[in-house]
């Protein structure tokens, strides 16, 4: 199984607006490296839900419930979405400030690309990061 970090904006699409909808489709991806992830999703993978801009934590964990399928919101049909469902919200939310004083993260996609809308997550970064979040 692969782990994900998908990215919003609170006030464009909170986890608090995530998890009141239950699944959803994650649409307005317009960056081509995050679109091959979007299509290397695979049902029941885990994602984590990462407040970007106001917050930049992580504040809880969705599984992907469709594989990518045309984005509606898109008019050229070049690009893909995925449908997630909230799962559960992390017990302490993790703050990228907190992501970066530990170490064995260096190398996470989060430290590295921040700007990255749709990224990878290893297993050892999903352990330490749910340690993190004191979800052990």
């Amino acid at each position: 199984m692969a782990y994900w970090l998908i990215k919003s904006e609170p006030g464009t699409w909170s986890w608090t607006q995530h998890k009141a909808k239950g699944a959803d489709a994650w649409t307005g991806v317009r960056n081509h490296q995050a679109k091959a992830h979007l299509k290397a999703m695979k049902q029941g993978e885990r994602a984590f839900f990462y407040h970007s801009g106001e917050g930049k934590e992580i504040v809880g964990i969705s599984e992907v419930t469709r594989e990518a399928y045309p984005d509606p919101t898109d008019k050229t049909g070049a690009f893909v979405c995925v449908d997630f469902k909230a799962v559960e919200p992390m017990k302490t939310p993790v703050t990228l400030a907190a992501i970066k004083a530990t170490p064995k993260l260096a190398e996470m996609v989060l430290v590295k690309n921040s700007r990255l809308s749709v990224q990878p997550v290893s297993a050892e970064e999903w352990k330490l990061v749910r340690k993190l979040a004191g979800m052990g």
